[in-house]
């Protein structure tokens, strides 16, 4: 009896079910054949916003941005669920075949009801999934990443040292690593390993730090590139060295982290800084480079690891993959006079790589022989760099043919160590000293200057790269070490630059002797000594403290060409003593307080470059009569003719009006924190009632920042060879340049149809307004573009840009 019952209500249920399928709400049978076809479709749909969603994504990466991690999600629920409805969709033709009796009834009734209700019910994930597919925004900034890889050549026998070093850091006891050892003995390499090693093994670590330290310690560059890594805003670029240690302190204290810092020359008090002592408790580590043991002592390393020379054989292994198979096959005896060469770089890995690199394409044995014997008169009676390394590293500078490009090789070792030089700037260097000639081309560069720092990048004496966007130069410290070496002798210079001198030195420096001092970066207040010094040639006291400068420092300095003073800023004024430098053809007083140039400049009629950027000048009557061979000036107005560099900071004003006549020698212009309604050009000069090219043909470089008033900048349009632009924090600008206007004046001036021409750099930043950047845009050249927070510009201006950026 109890079966039966058991029985009748298995039949029920079953009943109940079937009758659910066929005639309730859940008709999964009856609707089958409704809720493919709108599957099928909601499917299509959905996959449609992926993939539109997906290339928006593209975009926004393309731009430095990150996916949000809910469009992230979202996209992967998506290709879960494609993935599942192709599989039910496979299925259609075989469970739509079972239906009869108009689709209410199926052959297998179970088998369909199943089916029926698993189309149902991704008929409704697939709906919920479309609605959910609206974001207001795709991505956002990148987060610092843990690890930043760097780029790093393969070398030979750091392996050992890498275990070692890694072995170190993962011990829990280990809390400092300091790795010590010659210049160029490979230990900024060895670091550059640990660094991309930790991006692939982080072991809990939350973030890795790389700090370049130098002789020259300064704490505010060390905090600066430890807040570049913490923060994504800028907010504490404005912070004083307190706030910054706080800000770096309150980060680090919450994080596991790995701070590398890379050349060492003394203690660094971590305090000052805001960096938490690692502890075992914290698990945090730091690793260093340095030259000095003792600085591993005096920054209380755990563990010390000292780097030493190649051996022989692994020595060889390098100098051999750096110069290649070919040139060792070329005759028999190259083989063996390479062997040669490769043992008098001592197993020093820069100078096998420079050496081997000089020796790359010399295929003619007499070529090897010649190296031989250079290399082999040079001194090593001296211990250490000199007779070991220095000597070594001269023979890329003995290559250097043209002995004007060795005195600008030599001349780039008066700056401090890690100094960061812009080519421009060096060149107007090396045209004062009479190196180069002072001949431009219609942009206003000096050709034959980037012509030698090509060449000196290309023979590994320079390195090149970008400081805030302009090109810039900078030498390898032991490269330095030997340019100063040289220097001393063939070029009769004195480098005491980031020592902490307080006073000129007078006792150790024969003055009557030199040609070049350089004391930059030093601490030095006033100057009241009166040094005998009729060769010296160039004399750089730029960063300095001073404060007075004594008339008796120029009466005895009549062959001085080039005077630096930039960076004192607390210098006011100069003395009457200075007109007697008769000889002076660069005065570089930038970044000084001097408000006014009352004295009497008539003596130096020789200068041809005075720059007064980011001065407080007021006055300067009578200089234009008292210079008359003055080329290069910064920001004075009565001069414009004269201006290479012009600066419009704070200016509030209805309209400026930029003179192309008078300013016809114009390179760079600078607007900073202006409100200016309109800028408009003018042409027409005193002597000629119109110019035939009525443009800035020497303007390069523009930068445009905070400038609020106008709605567009078609005057952009009469400097032709712009290659950078950038404009940025300017809330009033629609656009670049408006189409009617630039009509407009191309109908007057039709070679000035095409914007953009020579445009390598763009960038636009926090432009609210912005709608349209130009007009046409098929013209433009393939050049770098940088867009960011321009919400109203369209996507496809952007993409637009990119092409010709990929381009």
């Amino acid at each position: 009896m109890g079966i039966g019952v058991s029985l009748d209500r298995t039949c029920d249920q079953a009943l109940d079910q079937t009758g659910s399928c066929l005639f309730g709400d859940r008709n999964y049978i009856h609707m089958m054949k409704a809720n493919l076809d709108a599957l099928e479709t909601a499917m299509q749909e959905l996959r449609e916003k992926r993939d539109d969603i997906a290339r928006k994504v593209s975009i926004e990466e393309d731009k430095g941005l990150e996916q949000l991690a809910q469009v992230k999600g979202w996209r992967s629920r998506v290709d879960i669920i494609d993935s599942q409805v192709s599989v039910l969709l496979k299925s259609r033709e075989t469970e739509t075949k079972r239906l009869c009796l108009f689709r209410y009834f199926s052959k297998n009734c179970i088998s369909s009801c199943k089916y029926g209700k698993d189309v149902s019910k991704k008929l409704i994930e697939v709906k919920e999934l479309l609605s959910k597919g609206v974001f207001e925004e795709l991505a956002g900034k990148k987060l610092a990443a843990k690890v930043e890889k760097k780029r790093i050549q393969t070398t030979v026998g750091l392996d050992s040292m890498v275990g070692k070093a890694w072995d170190s850091i993962m011990k829990p006891e280990r809390r400092t690593l300091g790795i010590y050892g010659m210049g160029g003995v490979g230990k900024t390499t060895l670091l550059t390993h640990i660094n991309n090693k930790l991006e692939k093994e982080v072991n809990g670590f939350d973030v890795v730090i790389w700090v370049v330290v130098s002789q020259d310690l300064q704490y505010k560059g060390i905090q600066d590139q430890i807040l570049r890594r913490l923060r994504v805003d800028k907010e504490w670029e404005n912070q004083t060295k307190e706030e910054k240690a706080s800000s770096i302190e309150n980060i680090l204290e919450r994080k596991k982290f790995v701070l590398l810092l890379d050349d060492l020359w003394s203690e660094v008090d971590l305090n000052k800084i805001g960096v938490p002592h690692p502890t075992q408790e914290n698990g945090s580590k730091i690793v260093f480079t340095t030259r000095s043991k003792k600085v591993c002592s005096d920054m209380e390393a755990d563990d010390k690891l000292q780097i030493d020379c190649l051996p022989a054989n692994e020595a060889w292994e390098l100098f051999r993959s750096i110069v290649g198979e070919d040139p060792l096959k070329k005759h028999p005896d190259i083989p063996a006079l390479a062997k040669k060469i490769c043992e008098k770089c001592y197993g020093l890995p820069l100078a096998l790589n420079v050496i081997g690199k000089a020796m790359k394409y010399k295929e003619d044995v007499h070529q090897w022989r010649h190296a031989i014997e250079v290399l082999s008169t040079s001194s090593h009676k001296f211990p250490g760099m000199e007779e070991k390394i220095l000597s070594i590293l001269k023979f890329s500078y003995d290559g250097l043919k043209e002995e004007n490009v060795k005195s600008c090789f030599l001349y780039c070792s008066l700056f401090p160590e890690d100094y960061e030089i812009t080519k421009e700037e060096l060149i107007e260097y090396w045209i004062s000293e009479g190196f180069i000639d002072g001949k431009r081309d219609e942009d206003g560069s000096n050709n034959q200057g980037h012509d030698i720092i090509g060449s000196l990048v290309r023979a590994h004496l320079l390195m090149e790269f970008e400081k805030e966007f302009t090109p810039a130069v900078k030498m390898h410290d032991v490269l330095r070490e030997m340019a100063l070496w040289i220097g001393k002798e063939e070029e009769k210079q004195c480098v005491k630059t980031g020592v902490k001198l307080s006073s000129i030195p007078n006792d150790d420096i024969n003055w009557s002797d030199l040609r070049r001092i350089s004391l930059m970066r030093n601490q030095i207040e006033e100057i009241s000594c009166c040094p005998k010094c009729r060769t010296l040639s160039t004399l750089f006291l730029g960063d300095n403290k001073l404060k007075h400068i004594s008339g008796e420092l120029f009466q005895f300095m009549p062959a001085l060409v080039v005077l630096d003073l930039s960076g004192n800023l607390l210098l006011r004024e100069l003395p009457e003593e200075i007109c007697r430098l008769t000889s002076l053809q660069y005065l570089n007083l930038s970044n000084t307080e001097i408000s006014s140039l009352s004295v009497d400049l008539k003596g130096l009629r020789k200068l041809i470059s005075l720059d007064l950027e980011w001065t407080s000048l007021t006055s300067i009557d009578g200089i234009g009569t008292s210079l008359p061979n003055l080329q290069v000036i910064q920001r004075v107005e009565r001069l414009a003719s004269c201006v290479q560099r012009l600066l419009i900071s704070g200016v509030s004003a209805e309209v400026i009006t930029l003179n192309t006549a008078a300013l016809g020698g114009l390179r760079q212009l600078t607007i900073w924190y202006s409100q200016i309604s309109e800028i408009k050009i003018d042409w027409k000069s005193k002597e000629k009632e119109d110019l035939p090219s009525p443009c800035f043909k020497h303007l390069s470089s523009i930068d445009i920042l905070g400038l609020e008033g106008p709605k567009e900048l078609s005057w952009l349009l009469f400097a032709p060879n712009l290659k950078k632009l950038q404009v940025r924090n300017s809330g009033s600008i629609e656009e670049i340049i408006n189409k009617e206007k630039g009509m407009s004046i191309s109908n007057v001036h039709p070679d000035m149809t095409v914007p953009f021409a020579k445009l390598q750099s763009l960038t636009l930043w926090n432009l609210k307004k912005l709608k349209r950047i130009c007009s046409n845009s098929q013209a433009l050249p393939s050049l770098k573009f940088y867009v960011e927070d321009c919400r109203k510009l369209p996507k496809a201006v952007i993409r637009e840009f990119q092409r010709h950026e990929q381009e």
